[in-house]
C-alpha cells in the first residue's frame, strides 16, 4: 500500500518519512488520532513502505534489489509478508474450550478478508466479520506470547520484520505486562506499529517506551477531494459531507449510505427526546429495552452521536451556519428541537450522556443505564 492511498497525514507522513531519512527509526511507534483519521491507513503504508514497496515517484528504502521488491510487493497486495505480524482484539466464540488461548491468528482469514476490502474500518465491522454476539473483543494474554515467538524468528528478507498492533488498548493487563517486556527489549531490526484511539487506557511504562505520532483529523478540503475523486460525489455535496464528516473518513462513508447507522441513531434520539418532553415514563421504559439490546460497541457508538447532536443543537441556536456540522435530516429536526438545548442545561446533558458511555464500558447493565439516563433527560429539558 502506498502513502498516495492515504487520506490527507502529510505531516505524519513526512514525520515518518523524516525519522527513516535520519536513521532515527524507533523500534515502537504510537500513532493516536481519533476514529476515521487514517491511523490505519497510515501504519499499513508505512509497514509497506519499510518492507520494500516502491512508493508512486519512485522512492524506496535502500537495500532492495528489483527481484526482492517484486517479491515483497506481490505479497503486500495480499498482506501476506512473512516479516509483517499483526496483533488485534479478538472475541472468544461460544463453545470454545476454556484450555484454547485466544490469539490473533484464530481469525486470520477473517483479518486478512477485511483488510483485502480498504484500510479505513471500524471495530463493528471486525465484530461483524467475527460473528461476534454482544461480545468486546480484547487482546488475550497468549498473544503477547506468539508475538514473542513469531518475531524471535529471522527476517525473510534481511530487513525490517514489522508488528502491527491494532488497538493496543484492548489488551488485558497480563498482556500488557508481558508485551511491555518484549518492547523493552525487542528482537533485531524489528519495529512496533500501534495504532490507537484511546492512549490513556494503556500502561505507563508502555507509552514511555514509545514514541508517539499524533494522527490528526482528516481536513475537510481531502475528505472533499476523495468524495469526488474516488465516489465521484459532486462538489456540493462532496463539500456539506466533508462537514458532516468533522475529519473522518468513516463517517464520510456511512453518510453516502442511505440506509446508515447514523439514520437509526437519529430516530432514536428523536424519539428520546420527544419522550422526555412528554414525560412519558412508560414509552421511555420500552426505549431503553430497545437500544439495550444493541451491542455494547453499538451503544457507545448511539451515544458518542447523541453527545454530538446535543452539540450541534446547541450550536444551532447562535444561527452561525459555519458552525454547525449536520445532515440536512438532523438540521431538519433542530430547527424545531434546537431551543430546548440551551445554556442552562447542555453541560448537564452531556456530562449524562458522557456517564453513560462510561458505564456500558465497564459493563453495566444496559436497561438500567439508558433508562437512568432518559428520566434524567425529563429533568434537564425543564431547565430554562
Amino acid at each position: 500500500m502506498k502513502f498516495s492511498e492515504v487520506i490527507g497525514q502529510e505531516e505524519a507522513r513526512q514525520r515518518l518519512m523524516q525519522m527513516v531519512e535520519e536513521g532515527r527509526l524507533p523500534h515502537a511507534l504510537l500513532l493516536c488520532g481519533p476514529a476515521g483519521s487514517g491511523k490505519m491507513a497510515l501504519a499499513l503504508a508505512f509497514a509497506s513502505y519499510l518492507l520494500g514497496e516502491r512508493q508512486e515517484d519512485g522512492s524506496q528504502l535502500p537495500g532492495f534489489n528489483s527481484q526482492l521488491t517484486t517479491n515483497a510487493e506481490a505479497m503486500l497486495r495480499k498482506w501476506q509478508h512473512p516479516d509483517l505480524q499483526f496483533s488485534y482484539p479478538v472475541v472468544k466464540p461460544k463453545g470454545t474450550s476454556a484450555e484454547h488461548k485466544m490469539v490473533s491468528d484464530d481469525f486470520a482469514k477473517e483479518w486478512n478478508t477485511l483488510l483485502m476490502e480498504g484500510p479505513y474500518f471500524t471495530m463493528d465491522q471486525w465484530l461483524q466479520m467475527m460473528r461476534a454476539d454482544n461480545q468486546q473483543a480484547i487482546i488475550y494474554e497468549a498473544e503477547s506470547d506468539e508475538l514473542n515467538r513469531k518475531l524471535s524468528l529471522k527476517s525473510s528478507m534481511g530487513g525490517y520484520k514489522v508488528c502491527i498492533v491494532w488497538l493496543p488498548e484492548r489488551m488485558n493487563l497480563a498482556c500488557a505486562n508481558k508485551l511491555l517486556k518484549l518492547i523493552e527489549e525487542p528482537p533485531t531490526q524489528t519495529v512496533f506499529l500501534m495504532v490507537c484511539e484511546e492512549p490513556e487506557k494503556l500502561l505507563e511504562t508502555i507509552t514511555s517506551r514509545t514514541q508517539r505520532v499524533d494522527v490528526k483529523k482528516i481536513d475537510t478540503d481531502h475528505i472533499e477531494k476523495a468524495l469526488t475523486e474516488r465516489r465521484g460525489i459532486d462538489k456540493e455535496e462532496a463539500h456539506r459531507l466533508a462537514r458532516v464528516a468533522n475529519g473522518s473518513w468513516l463517517k464520510a462513508l456511512e453518510e453516502l449510505d442511505t440506509g446508515n447507522e447514523n439514520r437509526l441513531f437519529l430516530d432514536m434520539f428523536i424519539m428520546m427526546m420527544r419522550l422526555a418532553w412528554q414525560r412519558n415514563v412508560k414509552e421511555l421504559k420500552k426505549w431503553s429495552e430497545i437500544v439495550s439490546g444493541y451491542g455494547r460497541e453499538k451503544q457507545r457508538r448511539m451515544l458518542t452521536y447523541f453527545l454530538r447532536l446535543v452539540r450541534e443543537n446547541f450550536m444551532y441556536n447562535f444561527h452561525q451556519p459555519e458552525l454547525c456540522y449536520m445532515t440536512q435530516d438532523e438540521e431538519n429536526f433542530a430547527r424545531n428541537f434546537s431551543r430546548f438545548i440551551n445554556e442552562s442545561n447542555v453541560i448537564g446533558i452531556s456530562e449524562l450522556m458522557q456517564k453513560a458511555i462510561r458505564d456500558i464500558g465497564q459493563n453495566a447493565n444496559p436497561k438500567i443505564v439508558f433508562f437512568d439516563m432518559a428520566l434524567n433527560i425529563i429533568v434537564l429539558l425543564l431547565q430554562k
